[in-house]
C-alpha cells in the first residue's frame, strides 16, 4: 500500500492535471479510483486537505512582497528544507520562475506535507503542483517545468 501524501498528489498531477478539461471526476469518483490504485483513505484525504489549502492561498490576494528581500527561515523551515532546497527556491525566483507570493506557498505547502527531511525530487513536484495552481497556471510552461524538473544549471534574465 503507497502511504505517502505525495504519492498521491503526484498521482493526480500526473494523470489531472494537464487533462483537456473534458473529464473532470469529482472527489468520491478521484477518491475511488485511489483506493483502487492502492492508496489508503487517510493518506487520500490528507491529499485532499493539501489540495484544498492549496487552493485556498492561491486564491487569496498575495502579500505584498519586495522584489530582492531576503527570506529568513524558521529554524524548522531551515532543517527540513536543507541548503540545496533554499538554494533551489532561491534560484528559480532569481530567474523569475517563482515570485516573492508563490515561493512562500511552495514553503508553506512543502511543510505541510510533514517531511523529516527535503527529497529535493518531492520539492520540484511540489513547486510544479503550485504553480499549476497559482494564477490559473499561467506560471507554468514547458520551459518552467523542465527548469524546474530537469535541474536549474543556468537561466538568463
Amino acid at each position: 500500500m503507497k502511504e505517502d501524501v505525495l504519492d498521491v498528489l503526484i498521482y493526480l498531477f500526473e494523470n489531472y492535471m494537464f487533462d483537456d478539461g473534458e473529464h473532470e471526476p469529482d472527489q468520491e469518483t478521484l477518491t475511488m479510483e485511489l483506493s483502487q490504485a492502492g492508496f489508503e483513505h487517510g493518506t487520500i484525504d490528507r491529499a485532499f486537505e493539501w489540495l484544498e489549502n492549496l487552493a485556498s492561498q492561491c486564491e487569496q490576494e498575495a502579500p505584498a512582497a519586495r522584489q530582492g528581500a531576503l527570506r529568513h527561515y524558521t529554524a524548522e523551515e531551515s532543517a527540513r528544507l536543507g541548503a540545496e532546497a533554499k538554494g533551489l527556491l532561491l534560484n528559480l525566483e532569481q530567474c523569475g520562475v517563482l515570485d516573492p507570493a508563490s515561493r512562500e506557498m511552495v514553503i508553506t505547502q512543502f511543510m505541510a506535507l510533514g517531511a523529516d527531511s527535503t527529497d529535493i525530487e518531492h520539492l520540484k513536484w511540489v513547486i510544479l503542483m503550485v504553480l499549476s495552481n497559482y494564477s490559473e497556471g499561467e506560471g507554468m510552461s514547458d520551459l518552467t517545468e523542465s527548469l524546474v524538473l530537469d535541474g536549474l544549471h543556468t537561466c538568463a534574465h
